[in-house]
């Protein structure tokens, strides 16, 4: 463990100095120090995508990713996209599609679908499959999950 310093980085459009650990996964600050608890703690190898958020419009994942990587950087966690009165666009074609069964996977599909359509606003079906391909759901909703982001897609969520 490293000694604790200053880390200043952008969480949902605020920014944050925290006095810890640079080597502290990003996930953890995220749920314990700044109580966001959008990304959740799947596998903690970076394999399953439940603990997906944006690091300056890229989907990565924050479980292996240390605080030291986020310094100066943009992080938007699922708590950044939108409100309930207001939900991002993704997020809404997901309530419409009922794209979740237990939700915890929900976060890294949001996350990704996000990303996918900040780079490619009308992707394949093919591209759509590859981009969630590493994102695991064990509750079976692929086919809703798929409905949401072509709803978002047709939707023009980007």
């Amino acid at each position: 463990m490293a000694a604790p310093r200053d880390v200043s980085l952008e969480v949902n459009g605020r920014p944050v100095v925290l006095h810890l650990d640079p080597d502290a996964p990003l996930l953890m600050v995220l749920r314990n120090d700044l109580e966001l608890n959008g990304p959740k703690y799947g596998c903690g190898l970076g394999e399953c995508g439940a603990c997906t958020v944006l690091l300056d419009g890229r989907a990565v994942r924050s479980c292996v990713l240390p605080l030291s990587r986020a310094e100066g950087r943009r992080v938007v966690t699922l708590e950044g996209l939108g409100t309930v009165e207001a939900p991002h666009p993704v997020q809404a074609a997901f309530i419409a599609e009922q794209g979740a069964q237990c939700g915890y996977c929900l976060n890294g599909m949001i996350m990704t679908t996000v990303a996918l359509l900040a780079r490619r606003p009308d992707p394949s079906e093919a591209e759509i499959r590859d981009a969630l391909a590493h994102n695991l759901c064990r509750c079976g909703t692929h086919v809703e999950i798929l409905a949401s982001v072509r709803r978002a897609v047709a939707e023009g969520a980007a």
